[in-house]
């Protein structure tokens, strides 16, 4: 088995369990050295899997969140039709920020998980209370979304595509910002 399988089916096993599950266990049941299965949990966390270690063993937490950071360009006029996008999907717009050549990162919590949050948002804008931070970068931005499993990032990811909301990389921008779950 390789490591990526090995990492899935550390998960699987943790998501089934009632109770903690020690390394020296799943080393045993998935036959590698306890530090391999060690590794592969930092490698998890590493990669935003929340994984909880406590003297008995390894646990996820009550409810296991993915998160997958996407750059995005659109006018104004598409922030709800994007935004409206995510949250149908079964995501949660976690926040946004850019990516400015001279500040650096600038980010904003956003705690968007319905339409209704997506409408507040909206009319806290038009108020004239804020404005959009992707406005600083020419419409570039980026958003953090969280959802319950991979597929469904997936499918947010391969929307977001379809609409024409997914922006490339520029040169002077870190990989880092948009590396995958």
């Amino acid at each position: 088995m390789n490591g990526e399988l090995r990492r899935k089916e550390i998960i699987k096993r943790l998501t089934g369990a009632s109770a903690p599950i020690s390394a020296s266990a799943l080393a045993t049941q998935l036959g590698v050295s306890r530090q391999v299965i060690v590794q592969d949990v930092a490698l998890l966390r590493a990669t935003g899997t929340e994984i909880v270690s406590l003297a008995r063993g390894y646990r996820l937490p009550d409810r296991l969140v993915y998160q997958r950071v996407f750059k995005v360009y659109h006018s104004d006029e598409d922030v709800e039709r994007e935004l409206n996008l995510v949250v149908d999907l079964g995501g949660s717009v976690k926040d946004v920020f850019v990516y400015h050549r001279a500040y650096d990162i600038i980010r904003a919590p956003m705690g968007l998980h319905s339409r209704a949050d997506v409408q507040r948002l909206l009319t806290d804008i038009s108020s004239g209370k804020s404005s959009l931070l992707k406005n600083i970068t020419c419409g570039y931005h980026y958003h953090t979304i969280e959802a319950s499993d991979t597929a469904t990032l997936d499918r947010i990811a391969g929307e977001l595509k379809a609409g024409g909301f997914l922006a490339d990389l520029k040169e002077y921008e870190p990989a880092e910002l948009t590396e995958q779950d």
